[in-house]
């Protein structure tokens, strides 16, 4: 008998990590938090306010605003910061930072923070532009001898673009060969090639082939309508700090197409706050014109408590900028140092930085919620346990922490298989437990035998 495999792609697969399982915040339609829900078990008081917090975002009433999470360690602030991108959409710039990536020999603590400020603002821009649209039903180069002798070099692309009312033969410039090349069309694709810029965009591979098996999972989109010459109203999403590093160097006029054509243009040079004043005027000026729209995104930052007073002496001034993100804090410092000072505050933060801030609470979890965490990881990983290895690992979570359990999951898997099972079971919780140390335990062998260790 023939034997028939399954191919599995592995381009597509992606590492499993700590947040993979959180899919958004789990509320229900009214705003109440479920139990369980989207990846998300407890925490349904901080969940709900989130909830709160996601729908003043979507609705611009929270521009220029602070929100703080705080609670002890792995009690859910940077899961719930996920959560809440994944309500968001991916049209709402979020940008995840941490508090010491500030520090740099390089670049000054200000410029880093000003930079990511600006990552977490988006524009959108709304252009009609003439363009050429259609599947790709057939693409061929013409090509002639270079002119050093030296082989031969593209002189035009023909194209044959078709809609659901006809279908066109193009001649274009072999300039935008590259544009085709970089773009990965092939036959089939749905394309449009803007007439004045030569700016190719792949839609989507044509639905008449979505009964193909492919090895790769493909974003398939119906056959244009009307005629392959047309005006298309095309909306670009960029943010700030896309538009500060393509004019960085500016070249040709000050108006909105010369400010986003520098976008295909491959630089790399300092960014000034001369330059991006003079941005701001030019996004400001086509804000009040209507052709763009302002996305005040997401910066969040982890661990803030390791910023300093210069950092956070900026964050209170960004924060009343007319074009500033909303920024959502997460630290697990009760009474702290503020870094750079001799000053004790709550969470390490500045009283006048906290006067600003919106505060959420994450409480640690108890043993049952425990329990539904280390079931979703384990589904996440595709490990198999059993219900009473699931109990004890729970209990050891519990005792220790949240995190240590999670990570205990893969080496009692590895146990389970040398042992010639699928599942784990309690044997191989209570073996791996043994083999592993928790910080707890490791410090009290530190006290034990001080004496042994250097210090």
């Amino acid at each position: 008998m023939m034997k028939i495999e399954e191919v599995k792609s592995t381009t597509k697969t992606q590492r499993i990590a700590h947040h993979s399982h959180i899919k958004g915040l789990g509320l229900q339609e009214d705003g109440t938090a479920l139990e369980n829900a989207s990846g998300m078990v407890g925490q349904q008081i901080a969940r709900e306010a989130a909830g709160i917090f996601v729908d003043l975002v979507k609705s611009k009433k929270l521009a220029g605003r602070a929100l703080l999470m705080a609670g002890p360690p792995g009690t859910g602030k940077t899961a719930i910061a996920l959560a809440v991108a994944q309500e968001l959409g991916s049209k709402v710039p979020f940008y995840p930072m941490v508090g010491s990536e500030v520090y740099s020999a390089e670049v000054k603590k200000t410029e880093i923070l000003m930079e990511n400020f600006r990552r977490a603002i988006g524009l959108r821009i709304k252009e009609t532009k003439e363009v050429w649209e259609g599947e790709v039903i057939d693409l061929k180069t013409e090509e002639k001898d270079d002119q050093t002798g030296y082989g031969k070099v593209v002189s035009a692309v023909v194209i044959t673009l078709k809609t659901s009312k006809g279908s066109k033969t193009l001649k274009l410039d072999p300039s935008i060969h590259e544009n085709l090349t970089r773009e990965k069309v092939a036959i089939g694709d749905v394309i449009y090639i803007e007439a004045n810029s030569g700016n190719v965009k792949r839609v989507g591979r044509c639905d008449i082939y979505n009964s193909e098996y492919d090895l790769e999972a493909e974003e398939y989109v119906p056959l244009p309508k009307g005629d392959v010459h047309k005006k298309k109203e095309i909306v670009q999403d960029v943010t700030l700090h896309d538009l500060d590093v393509a004019n960085a160097k500016p070249q040709g006029g000050h108006d909105f197409v010369s400010l986003m054509n520098q976008l295909n243009k491959k630089k790399k040079t300092d960014i000034t706050d001369k330059l991006r004043g003079e941005i701001n005027k030019v996004v400001s000026k086509y804000i009040d014109q209507g052709v763009a729209e302002l996305v005040p995104g997401v910066l969040f930052i982890d661990e803030c408590h390791m910023l300093d007073i210069e950092a956070f002496t900026f964050l209170n001034r960004a924060l009343e900028s007319t074009l500033a993100p909303i920024v959502i804090l997460a630290t697990n410092r009760g009474y702290s140092q503020i870094r750079g000072t001799d000053i004790v505050s709550p969470h390490g933060l500045p009283v006048d930085l906290l006067d600003r801030l919106l505060i959420i609470r994450t409480t640690p979890y108890n043993l049952e919620d425990i329990i539904k965490i280390l079931a979703i990881r384990a589904q996440t990983e595709s490990l198999k346990i059993s219900e009473e290895a699931l109990q004890d690992l729970s209990q050891i979570g519990n005792e220790t922490s949240l995190r240590f359990a999670i990570l205990l999951l893969t080496p009692a898997n590895i146990l389970a298989q040398t042992s010639g099972r699928d599942e784990i079971a309690k044997q191989d919780i209570q073996e791996v437990h043994e083999l592993f140390l928790h910080a707890k335990q490791s410090s009290k062998v530190l006290e034990q035998q001080a004496d042994k260790y250097i210090s």
